[in-house]
């Protein structure tokens, strides 16, 4: 008998390829069960400690050169909305005087290398009643020039241009090489807030180029914050940004500059891992915000092979909280490491709308 033989077209190689990259990430992760990083060892200067518990996969950064824990008016809106918190959360969310709510505008019709934005509204008690409405964009692992390109980081600023945010901040990651520094931050000084800029550094930054891009965010009037807070001002009352060094470095960094803050103020902790908020006390937090997961980077079903966490999936994407139950929201950033490739983690920017809580 004569045998078929059929050609492989573009509609029957994407999957095999998709299988085979899946498959492969699959043999590494497994590789990787036993993490290269240690379990965090909490600090006990703090009244406040909070519980501690590794996964290092192929698209986690590489930990060796750390120390220790080695819309336009024309554009199509397509937006989820959901109660971010759970009804069983929702009274004890009350009586510590916060409401979370959340939704999603697809923008990858319009903006290329970003898919969506999602937006906060974030209501809390202690939010001065000058910042009603004060609006925070917030990027992060942009990892140029990975999955982002040139044109992808013109539209980036385009976009977030257009979202009229009162300040924006940065978790960090911000290049994949040191020749990439210096128009990346040239083209993100086209983003122009009432309060300025502010960005901590990701794993990527303190491996290389690390006072290269504090130089040259200063250079742009932008603000490093490494173990550093700032103040926000208006109308005669205040917000303070807070921002972590190096969190991998917890035998330097593991006390949080929160600690030295007043309960009173309402206070944001801007940290490049979402584990920070878990391994040391954040105490005086209302609001921590992270990157450095990607969201999973390729999650298929809703599960991520490979995960940038030694807390699974417990900060991989989306509004989380720690032990003491304060809220951290984790993006899944905009570029990628290791493969440039997103499946099933789209590429986003995070806008929050603060409000007071008056009840």
């Amino acid at each position: 008998m004569k045998k078929t033989i059929y050609p492989l077209t573009k509609k029957t190689i994407y999957p095999v390829i998709l299988l085979t990259l899946l498959l492969l990430v699959s043999c590494k992760s497994k590789k990787n069960m036993v993490a290269s990083l240690p379990h965090p060892v909490l600090h006990t200067d703090s009244i406040y400690p909070d519980t501690t518990n590794a996964i290092a996969g192929l698209f986690a950064p590489d930990h060796s050169k750390l120390k220790a824990l080695a819309v336009s008016k024309n554009q199509k809106q397509h937006t989820k909305k959901k109660e971010t918190d759970t009804d069983a959360d929702k009274s004890d969310r009350m009586l510590r005087g916060t409401q979370i709510t959340s939704s999603s505008v697809d923008v990858s019709s319009v903006y290329t290398g970003v898919d969506r934005v999602v937006k906060y509204d974030f209501t809390h008690r202690d939010v001065p009643e000058a910042f009603e409405g004060f609006r925070i964009a917030f990027i992060s692992d942009l990892h140029y020039k990975s999955l982002l390109k040139e044109r992808g980081l013109n539209d980036l600023v385009r976009l977030l241009i257009a979202q009229k945010a009162d300040v924006l901040l940065m978790g960090g990651d911000y290049q994949e090489g040191c020749e990439y520094v210096e128009p990346l931050f040239s083209a993100l000084a086209r983003v122009k807030t009432p309060m300025g800029t502010y960005g901590v550094m990701g794993n990527n930054d303190y491996e290389r180029c690390h006072d290269e891009i504090v130089n040259t965010m200063k250079h742009y009037g932008m603000r490093p914050l490494e173990h550093e807070v700032d103040t926000l001002r208006k109308d005669g009352q205040q917000i303070i940004i807070a921002g972590v060094r190096n969190p991998f470095d917890l035998g330097r960094n593991g006390v949080s500059p929160t600690l030295a803050l007043s309960p009173k103020d309402f206070v944001i902790l801007l940290v490049h891992t979402p584990d920070y908020i878990e391994d040391v006390s954040v105490a005086n937090t209302d609001l921590a915000l992270a990157g450095h997961t990607h969201g999973g980077q390729v999650r298929v079903f809703g599960v991520a092979p490979a995960l940038n966490s030694h807390y699974g999936n417990r900060f991989i994407t989306g509004l989380a909280y720690n032990t003491a139950k304060i809220p951290l929201i984790i993006t899944n950033g905009i570029g990628t490491s290791k493969l440039p490739i997103r499946v099933g983690a789209p590429a986003e920017i995070i806008v929050i709308t603060l409000h007071r809580l008056t009840e």
